[in-house]
């Protein structure tokens, strides 16, 4: 009899500790040191939810602002859909021009190409108004939940979780630290334990 009871006793105590590795939002990696994104990069790469501004000098029917689509194209008139997700501003305006110039519309098309708004940043979890924010160059953790009102009584505010863009593992990092955020980012703001 004894021995069921402690068979009972073990079974229980394996499921509450493997309770604890549960998580509704996917694998976690505790992450060695923030990693700074470049200004220089965040600001010039293009991604899916980006708008731009597209200026074709001369032609004020072709400028103007557009959005990067969610599979990374851009629709501009006359040339149609244009890759610009992953590419840098001069490299995806070097493109534009390249098309116009291709298609036989324009001679010389001097074309620019500036990002206007950035695709914005995530809050979730413990923060008094979780959602979406708009990014804003220099913003770390701190700030970014800020926006979102600060921490609930329930939040731990010993570590804080980080999706990056285009990546599937959220990555812990310790509030300690002034974790750069970047557009597209997911922050989750874990609940504490005790």
């Amino acid at each position: 009899m004894a021995v069921r009871y402690l068979r009972l006793a073990i079974v229980l105590l394996a499921g509450l500790l493997l309770e604890g590795c549960y998580t509704d939002y996917g694998p976690v990696e505790v992450a060695v040191a923030p990693v700074a994104p470049s200004q220089a990069s965040v600001a010039s790469i293009l991604q899916p939810g980006d708008r731009v501004k597209i200026t074709v000098y001369g032609e004020e029917t072709l400028t103007g602002e557009y959005d990067v689509n969610p599979t990374g194209y851009v629709a501009m008139p006359l040339i149609g859909l244009i890759r610009a997700s992953g590419k840098k501003q001069e490299q995806f305006g070097r493109e534009v021009a390249d098309r116009y110039r291709g298609g036989g519309y324009l001679q010389d098309p001097k074309v620019t190409v500036a990002i206007v708004q950035f695709k914005p940043f995530y809050v979730l979890g413990e923060a008094l108004r979780p959602g979406e924010y708009p990014f804003r160059s220099g913003l770390d953790v701190h700030s970014a939940v800020a926006m979102a009102g600060g921490f609930t009584y329930r939040a731990s505010r010993s570590a804080v979780l980080i999706r990056h863009g285009g990546e599937g593992i959220w990555k812990e990092y310790p509030l300690t630290e002034a974790v750069p955020i970047a557009p597209g980012d997911l922050i989750r703001v874990p609940e504490r334990y005790f």
